[in-house]
């Protein structure tokens, strides 16, 4: 595990209760509101946090469910800017926190996809992270003219497409623009290479039109928990989000998933393990709780159960309210992990619909990461130093509140720990990582911008 902890958080003004955005304190107006979101990312940069992490979907989602729908649950994002631009617009307000743009391998191009991150990276200095994901949801196959395919099959084309990827941002060797006005000479024709890739899912003959970038590839970040995805993640990502309701869970994921790293070859210390989780820091516990109660005031039952739905991906609206939770040890298609782990924590503390969907609200009088500065920090120091994870996707309730409390109060904390960084270190977000060397698969050189 790293020596200081890695922190992420979200940089859509919705908040990440259910009811985030309808507290007082809330934007008033989040709908492609730019303007919130560059606030957002100037407070996260004042606080040292080292990523803005922007989800992102291909469909608009819940509208076969009217109250979720109109609700907006803080996972369906119907009106949210495409990544890659918006991000590129965050890159020109802020000079170090690094860049989340969310994008699919099952419906995008590798070619394109290469020439939007790369060019992000450029534009940004070197701070561009792609979320690879496969597409979690079948809604979105409704936009590209087919089914939504087979979860072996997303993942043997992401496969595909990663080194498709991967071998257009080495296209070129760092030296090979010159740009020598003396001599008229632009470029070097020695340090270009054509990939000349045809596989199973892609024909790409390349090279990529787009100069090697600061990072050489951008940070890779995944999130799949299934065995395909973990093994994804193992053979190629930088860092993983993961999900886990306790520190054991979080302890066992590492275990899982660092085998499997060393199984591709990688150092297991390569990949770097962020699970997400809910923070709510506040100047008393008291404090915090209100903010819950305040939110949790707003979600009806119905709503809960719905929202709870959406969450496990099955309708559980003919079940009884104070009645247990079913089974959910079954796979359904789309994000499996996330129904996994709210249905282990059921079956586990024998909660009933009513106290599962309180749960996920942090409606119970005893939520984990809540509290004062120091109770909080204590939660993240235990998971942290027990090897549980290199750092955290923190999740706030409401913005800007939420997020202006962790810069203010929760920051500081962590820093007086030697838990946190005090400042930047002014490179690459590679570098800022302490990610490895990145070599050019074709030219045998380390990249400038990379560290050990």
């Amino acid at each position: 595990m790293t020596d200081s902890m890695i922190l992420v958080t979200g940089v859509y003004p919705v908040g990440g209760h259910l009811a985030g955005w309808r507290h007082p304190t809330a934007y008033p107006d989040i709908a492609m509101n730019l303007d919130a979101m560059i606030e957002l990312a100037r407070l996260a940069e004042r606080g040292r946090i080292q990523a803005l992490f922007l989800a992102d979907g291909n469909a608009v989602r819940q509208m076969d469910k009217p109250a979720l729908f109109e609700a907006v649950a803080p996972s369906d994002r119907p009106a949210s800017f495409e990544p890659t631009t918006v991000m590129a617009a965050i890159a020109q307000h802020t000079a170090h926190v690094g860049l989340f743009a969310t994008a699919t391998t099952t419906y995008e191009q590798p070619y394109l996809l290469a020439r939007k991150f790369a060019s992000l990276d450029h534009i940004s200095g070197g701070r561009a992270i792609w979320n690879v994901v496969t597409g979690s949801y079948p809604g979105d196959a409704v936009n590209f003219g087919g089914g939504f395919p087979e979860r072996t099959d997303r993942y043997r084309r992401a496969g595909e497409f990663l080194d498709v990827c991967k071998g257009l941002w080495d296209s070129w060797a760092d030296d090979a623009f010159p740009q020598d006005k003396a001599s008229g000479r632009f470029l070097d024709s020695s340090r270009v290479h054509v990939l000349d890739h045809v596989g199973e899912n892609f024909a790409v003959r390349g090279p990529l039109n787009v100069a090697r970038s600061p990072q050489g590839h951008p940070v890779l970040f995944m999130a799949g928990q299934s065995g395909p995805g973990r093994d994804l993640a193992a053979q190629h990502a930088d860092c993983l989000f993961t999900v886990a309701q306790t520190k054991e869970e979080s302890l066992a994921a590492v275990a899982d998933i660092k085998g499997r790293v060393a199984a591709f070859g990688r150092d297991p210390a390569a990949l770097k393990i962020i699970p997400g989780i809910r923070v709510n820091v506040a100047g008393s516990r008291e404090q915090a709780l209100d903010l819950y109660r305040e939110l949790n005031a707003l979600v009806s039952p119905a709503l809960g159960v719905e929202y709870l739905s959406s969450q496990v991906k099955q309708d559980l609206s003919g079940y009884p309210l104070d009645g247990p939770m079913p089974d959910l040890s079954t796979e359904v298609a789309g994000v499996t992990s996330i129904r996994q782990s709210i249905g282990e924590m059921a079956a586990r503390e024998g909660l009933t619909v009513r106290q599962t969907y309180q749960r996920l609200l942090a409606a119970d009088e005893d939520p984990p990461f809540t509290g004062t500065a120091a109770e909080v920090a204590d939660e993240m120091e235990d998971w942290f130093r027990s090897g549980a994870c290199d750092g955290f996707m923190m999740n706030v309730p409401t913005l800007p509140l939420g997020l202006e409390r962790v810069v203010d109060l929760l920051v500081p904390e962590l820093q007086r720990r030697g838990l946190f960084h005090d400042d930047y270190t002014g490179g690459t977000l590679r570098e800022e990582l302490r990610l490895p060397v990145l070599r050019n698969a074709y030219f045998d050189t380390a990249h400038a911008g990379s560290t050990t």
